[in-house]
């Protein structure tokens, strides 16, 4: 089982939803960062479970503690080890599905895979686990924040209620509501919308778009490690997403070569462009401009409703969701997407150090 991402900036998560603790271990921090623990626990309360009557009512406080790595408040160069105690597990909200396989989760796939599953909340497939890799996103945000890289995400979309283009928003009101949207009259309608699914026990999905600004040109490698492809393969490892798409993406296809290209011009001796379909990457390498990205969120597999299922034993099965859950993912994947970004930027970061002389 791979439980390890990136290349020079490394991190292996480990635990379980309702294990002793989740956590996570970083390598190849470089030493005499300013290890700022207020901050980190700043990003993980954004994704800490019962913030809000809109997601799950489990209550963790979340609270990371750092085992290594870190001296008189500096990285030490080696690696930092970071653990999150698991608190409020009910681990009997899951006796149900023991032997039976809940529609569109992992359950059923990682018992024909290892013959074995933690069925309790999900196990490793929890995206509890996701709570370690916000920790580590955590440092690499305060890396970036040294070289002038700024990583804002906040929900786009709810349903069919979509938000306006990042380029008319004022990204700095993200946190001021609960969906974590910029607009407040889009917010609004967005929470109204959740809230109604929710008494319906229900779920549904939506849409994260991430505006990551101040890249500096160079970053990502031009063959099978472009950084559009990273920043997928990061996302698309977050629980429950289901597309990524960067730059004009899929609506890309609806223009001509003439329209889509991204002219060049000289701003003042910076090089610039005068538009930006590419979602500044090009040949798979950040050319300056904003880079910016869409990630899907499925509806919540888990619904306070009856299904039709299979058991281990191959018989028909009826299943009815049980526990806490999110009735939509999105507002709480906001600081998730935002650590998966600042992981991939940082390890190009390091890695371009080496791109030459």
């Amino acid at each position: 089982m791979s439980n390890t991402f990136g290349k020079i900036f490394k991190i292996t998560t480990f635990g379980e939803s309702h294990g002793v603790a989740i956590g996570v271990t970083i390598d190849g921090c470089p030493a005499g960062l300013d290890i700022d623990e207020v901050f980190i626990q700043s990003e993980l309360d954004r994704r800490k479970p019962g913030q809000s009557k809109i997601t799950t009512q489990r209550k963790e406080a979340d609270t990371v503690k750092i085992l290594s790595g870190v001296f008189e408040g500096k990285s030490t160069g080696t690696p930092i080890a970071m653990v999150i105690e698991n608190e409020d597990q009910r681990s009997k909200d899951y006796s149900h599905i023991a032997e039976t396989f809940r529609p569109s989760h992992a359950d059923y796939t990682y018992d024909a895979k290892y013959g074995v599953r933690d069925y309790r909340g999900g196990g490793r497939s929890s995206a509890r686990e996701t709570a370690a890799r916000v920790a580590a996103g955590a440092i690499a945000k305060l890396f970036l924040k040294k070289v002038g890289i700024e990583i804002n995400a906040f929900v786009s979309q709810v349903g069919d209620i979509k938000a306006p283009h990042y380029t008319t928003l004022d990204l700095s009101k993200t946190e001021d509501n609960i969906v974590r949207c910029p607009d407040a009259k889009t917010a609004e309608a967005m929470i109204a919308l959740i809230d109604e699914v929710r008494q319906d026990r229900d779920t549904i999905g939506g849409l994260v778009t991430c505006v990551i600004k101040n890249t500096p040109v160079g970053l990502g490698e031009p063959v099978f490690d472009k950084l559009h492809a990273e920043l997928g393969k990061a996302m698309l490892s977050i629980n429950a997403v289901k597309g990524f798409e960067y730059g004009s993406g899929f609506e890309g296809i609806r223009l001509r070569g003439s329209q889509h290209n991204d002219e060049f011009y000289n701003d003042a001796g910076k090089i610039k462009t005068k538009t930006n379909h590419s979602g500044g990457i090009q040949g798979g390498i950040s050319n300056g401009e904003d880079i910016y990205f869409n990630v899907a969120f499925k509806p919540v597999a888990t619904i306070m409703q009856d299904q039709q299922t299979i058991n281990k034993a191959g018989e028909e099965a009826t299943v009815s969701g049980k526990g806490r859950h999110d009735p939509c993912v999105v507002p709480r994947a906001v600081p998730i997407v935002e650590a998966m970004a600042a992981l991939v930027l940082l390890d190009f970061h390091l890695r371009n150090k080496s791109s030459k002389i």
